[in-house]
């Protein structure tokens, strides 16, 4: 099979992730995440109905009283919901009250308030502060992980896939101001592991075409390589992404923001394998010079 040009489309690819990137990051500037109750704090209120509660129920409930973001949550058990509410320090008392009052009268069941807390801001800063670290180290352990497997080149292509990746979920929801909380985040790392695993997968047949088509050009190597792992990438993203759409789905309004986030990265980081981390290190000048020298010298190139 010929080898698709996938080289070819780089200037324009690279134009598009730029942008994408540029926007992102002015979206991020001006009108920031959208951060939920984990990072803010809040009200936290705990219940007990006396028979299994309709979460859908509840929420629409609090929507109509004016708690349009109320994060309601089973607690333990199917007769149990945990309430979160934006903080609003000193009120915690009767906005507790006034839940227990709408909850009963419209769902005409008894309701018992077993907890009511304050959690300050400051929590919610230690756990962005926290948050930003993580991603952070996460980042600089894979750019060390790919130089000490590959190469300097190779490694900065892979963490510039990565940051490209993160800053454009990040912008798309800060655009649309979609919630980000700590199930979000989790989403964010996981797709670091993701995309770097796909971009890991290239560079490992980028470099074992080196070996092997040595009198080919860098691009028709690159070209080969990515046409060679086009099935497997197709096939990998395909089936996570089905997942991830039933989990979107299907999984309820708790996991939507997480499904969201992986349902983004994923679809970027695959994008971004193949035309963010590979161009950047043909870009730089990959050459077979770099990982020839420890070939066995039999080792003949039979390939155009």
């Amino acid at each position: 099979m010929n080898a698709y040009n996938f080289m070819g489309w780089k200037n324009f690819a690279t134009i598009l992730s730029a942008s994408l990137v540029l926007l992102s990051i002015f979206s991020l500037s001006t009108k920031h995440l959208n951060l939920g109750l984990d990072f803010t704090g809040g009200i936290v209120v705990e219940l007990a109905y006396k028979n299994p509660v309709n979460l859908d129920q509840v929420r629409s409930t609090l929507a109509e009283a004016g708690y349009d973001d109320a994060v309601v949550q089973f607690f333990g058990k199917s007769t149990d919901i945990m309430v979160r509410l934006a903080p609003q320090e000193g009120k915690q008392a009767a906005i507790a009250k006034h839940i227990v009052e709408v909850l009963s009268v419209q769902q005409s069941d008894t309701i018992e308030l077993k907890r009511v807390e304050f959690v300050g801001p400051q929590v919610g800063d230690e756990l962005r502060d926290q948050s930003g670290i993580a991603l952070i180290v996460a980042l600089i352990c894979m750019m060390i992980y790919v130089l000490v497997r590959f190469d300097f080149k190779f490694s900065v292509g892979a963490v510039t896939a990565l940051f490209h990746d993160v800053l454009i979920t990040l912008g798309i929801f800060s655009f649309w101001q979609i919630p980000f909380d700590l199930t979000v985040l989790a989403a964010v790392l996981a797709v670091i592991g993701y995309s770097i695993n796909d971009t890991i997968v290239v560079f490992d047949r980028i470099r074992e075409n080196f070996r092997l088509m040595r009198k080919s050009e860098p691009v028709d190597v690159f070209n080969e390589a990515l046409t060679q792992t086009l099935g497997r990438t197709t096939i990998t993203s395909g089936t996570t992404l089905l997942v991830v759409i039933a989990l979107y789905v299907f999984g309820g309004e708790l996991i939507h923001g997480f499904s969201l986030a992986l349902l983004i990265g994923i679809t970027v980081g695959t994008y971004s394998s193949i035309f963010v981390a590979s161009s950047i290190a043909l870009t730089m000048g990959i050459t077979k010079e770099h990982f020839i020298d420890n070939v066995d010298a039999e080792v003949v190139d039979d390939r155009p």
